[in-house]
């Protein structure tokens, strides 16, 4: 389980985060929330380990993350980050097929998983183009596919951490993405993903952390995060909140 606690992060000599704890669960998706500035992606970090923490403690199955060896880590522990630069014409396949390098699984096997996680993220068609030659929204399911790769098909024990991978799809897509990240959290992955879109988050999340100025505001169930008092106070936004005609989960309207 990847956890953290009473997490303090300082970038530029500012604390960006103060005083968070949290458990990614098995088998849920975590989505975290807040406006711009508010701490995501450096959450996201710190969690991933790139960035280290000032105060407090990231930990895998209670050892320190930065005492886990690399590749062991890699099994364990998947990021997209909200830009992956990649400027060699490696072929689609062969980007996925990067997620595959922490193990040891033989080419047929890696091929049947890479085709797998292309088939998962809609990118199947893609094979045999060249990366560089793929628009945004493309580049973004190959890396989101290769992310996959690296874990599949997703189990209990593996952690998957998202930062915004939605945020060049077209409305399918977004649907089709987090589709395949809810189906990889089914079978027992847990999941964080960063998100904008309030509507996104109260569909694909289990749990969603409201963060507001690098601290944690509320987490809980959709239902209970995502209430016009607290949309209002974190965003500044005057929203309606209903009950979805046919899914039930909240239905959030600006006003």
């Amino acid at each position: 389980m990847l956890r953290v606690e009473n997490l303090h992060v300082r970038r530029g000599g500012k604390d960006v985060l103060s005083g968070v704890d949290l458990q990614l669960l098995p088998g849920q998706v975590l989505g975290v929330l807040g406006p711009n500035g508010a701490g995501k992606s450096s959450l996201l970090g710190a969690m991933s380990g790139e960035l280290a923490a000032h105060q407090g403690r990231v930990s895998l199955d209670g050892q320190e993350l930065a005492q886990w060896q690399g590749t062991l880590r890699a099994q364990r522990l998947a990021v997209l980050p909200q830009a992956s630069s990649l400027d060699f014409a490696f072929r689609v396949e062969e980007v996925v097929g990067l997620g595959r390098l922490p193990h040891q699984s033989g080419r047929v096997r890696d091929a049947q998983i890479v085709s797998a996680a292309l088939e998962a993220a809609d990118v199947m068609h893609l094979s045999g183009r060249s990366y560089l030659a793929l628009s945004g929204g493309e580049r973004q399911r190959v890396h989101l596919a290769r992310v996959l790769a690296q874990l599949w098909p997703g189990q209990s024990g593996h952690n998957l951490l998202l930062d915004e991978p939605t945020s060049a799809l077209d409305p399918l897509h977004q649907h089709i993405t987090l589709q395949a990240v809810r189906e990889f959290a089914d079978r027992g992955a847990a999941v964080l993903i960063i998100l904008h879109d309030l509507n996104l988050a109260a569909r694909y999340c289990d749990r969603v952390l409201l963060l507001e100025g690098g601290r944690p505001h509320s987490l809980g169930t959709p239902a209970e995060v995502l209430r016009s008092e607290p949309l209002q106070a974190v965003f500044g936004l005057e929203v309606l909140v209903q009950q979805h005609p046919e899914r039930g989960h909240p239905l959030i309207i600006a006003r």
